[in-house]
C-alpha cells in the first residue's frame, strides 16, 4: 500500500484498525528540536468531537518509541505507536465481505485479491487520520518556533458558511483563536447554526459534508519549484491522504473562472517597510509552485460521512448477492469538524518538507 510520502521529511503511517496498533515513522527532523507532549496531546485531542461536532477530551496520546529523548528530536526517526486497547486476534478470515455504498470496501477487495483486513475497514480505516495528526503536531511545532503557524476552521458544512479569513490579513493570533475554540469557526453564530444542522442529519440516520478552510502564515518567500514539485503539488498530496477529500482550490480557486483577468491579477506594492506584498491574494500565496510572501490560503471539500444511522442497500462480493445491512447509529452524522487538525497537520508536513532546506532555518 502507498501509505509512504516522500519529502525532504518522510512521512509512512502503517496498522490496521482493528490490529494491535496503528503508527507513523518520521524521518529526517532536524536534530535538536523541543517537543512539547502536552502541546502533542493537546493537538490530537482536536480530532475527537461530540455527536454536534463540539471537541471533547480524552484523546489517547501515542507512545513515542524512538527519535525523541528529553524533549529533543535526536535526528533518529521519530517513531510513534497507538496501541488498540481493544485488540482481539482474528484467524478466521472469514469476515463477509460487503460492498457499502461510498465505502472502500469493494475496491480495497479488488485492489488487494480479498486479502486486505475488512474489520473497521482496515488500513482504509478513518482511524489512520490519527498517526498523520501526530506526525504533522510535530512538524507544525518545529515551524511556530520559526513564527510559520498553520490553522484551520470550518468553511461551511451542508451549505452552512463561516466567515472566510481574509486572504491577505490572517495572522498568528486568528488561527490560534480558532484552534482554541470547541467548534473551530471564526463566526459562533454560523457554528450555531452548523451544529444544529448536524444533530438534525443525526436524527434522520444521514450525514453531512463541508469545506475546510487552511492559511499558513509568515511563509518566506521563494519556497517550492515549478512543474511538479510545487508547495502546493506537496499539500494536495497529503490532503488527498486525509479519508473523505473530495477536492481541493487555493485562493479564488475554481472562482477564478467567473473573473476577468484583471480582476484576478493580484497588483504587487511595497509596504512601509520594504516588504513586496500583494494588494489581493486571489493566488493563495503561490506562483508558479513558489510562495510569494503573502499567506497560503486553501480550502479541502470532504463528502458527507458514508457510515450512516440507517441501513442500506449493498452487495455482497464473496457470493455477488444483493443484500441490506445495518449501519452504526453511533458513527458521527460529519466528520468535518474532527478533521480540521488533520488539514492543518498536512499542510504543516508539507511546509517543513520544503522548509528543512532553508538558508538558516
Amino acid at each position: 500500500m502507498s501509505s509512504i510520502w516522500r519529502g525532504k521529511i518522510g512521512i509512512s503511517v502503517f496498522g490496521e484498525a482493528s490490529g494491535p496498533a496503528i503508527g507513523v515513522t518520521i524521518d529526517d527532523l532536524p536534530p535538536g528540536e523541543y517537543i512539547d507532549t502536552d502541546a502533542l496531546r493537546e493537538f490530537m485531542g482536536r480530532r475527537l468531537t461530540a455527536p454536534d461536532g463540539e471537541i471533547i477530551s480524552g484523546a489517547q496520546m501515542p507512545s513515542i518509541m524512538s527519535g525523541i529523548n528529553g524533549c529533543r528530536t535526536t535526528g533518529s526517526p521519530v517513531m510513534a505507536l497507538i496501541t488498540n486497547n481493544e485488540y482481539h486476534p482474528d484467524e478466521s478470515g472469514n469476515a463477509p465481505r460487503i460492498a457499502r455504498p461510498g465505502n472502500a470496501d469493494y475496491t480495497g477487495t479488488v485492489r488487494y485479491k480479498g486479502f486486505n483486513d475488512l474489520r473497521n475497514d482496515g488500513h482504509l480505516s478513518k482511524k489512520l487520520i490519527a498517526p498523520m495528526i501526530f506526525a504533522g503536531a510535530v512538524c507544525a511545532q518545529i515551524l511556530e518556533r520559526r513564527g510559520i503557524y498553520t490553522g484551520a476552521h470550518i468553511r461551511s458544512i451542508h451549505g452552512i458558511k463561516d466567515t472566510a479569513f481574509d486572504p491577505c490579513r490572517v495572522d498568528r493570533d486568528q488561527i490560534v483563536k480558532v484552534r482554541r475554540k470547541s467548534f473551530p469557526v471564526i463566526s459562533d453564530k454560523q457554528g450555531a447554526k452548523m451544529r444544529a444542522d448536524i444533530t438534525k442529519a443525526a436524527e434522520c440516520g444521514d450525514s453531512l459534508g463541508g469545506v475546510i478552510e487552511c492559511a499558513v502564515t509568515n511563509l518566506p518567500v521563494g519556497i517550492g519549484s515549478p512543474m511538479f514539485d510545487g508547495l502546493e503539488n506537496a499539500i494536495s498530496q497529503l490532503i488527498f491522504g486525509i479519508p473523505l477529500v473530495t477536492g481541493i482550490e487555493f485562493g479564488a480557486g475554481f472562482n477564478a473562472e467567473k473573473m476577468l483577468g484583471t480582476q484576478y491579477n493580484d497588483e504587487f506594492y511595497a509596504d512601509d517597510h520594504g516588504y513586496i506584498k500583494t494588494k489581493t491574494n486571489n493566488h493563495g500565496g503561490i506562483l508558479g509552485g513558489i510562495t510569494s510572501g503573502m499567506p497560503v490560503i486553501f480550502r479541502a471539500s470532504f463528502k458527507p460521512n458514508p457510515t450512516l444511522g440507517r441501513s442500506v442497500n449493498a452487495i455482497d462480493c464473496s457470493t455477488l448477492e444483493n443484500t441490506v445491512t445495518g449501519e452504526n447509529a453511533a458513527e458521527l452524522a460529519c466528520l468535518v469538524p474532527s478533521y480540521v487538525p488533520a488539514v492543518e497537520a498536512a499542510a504543516a508536513i508539507a511546509v517543513l518538507g520544503y522548509m528543512v532546506d532553508y538558508p538558516n532555518f
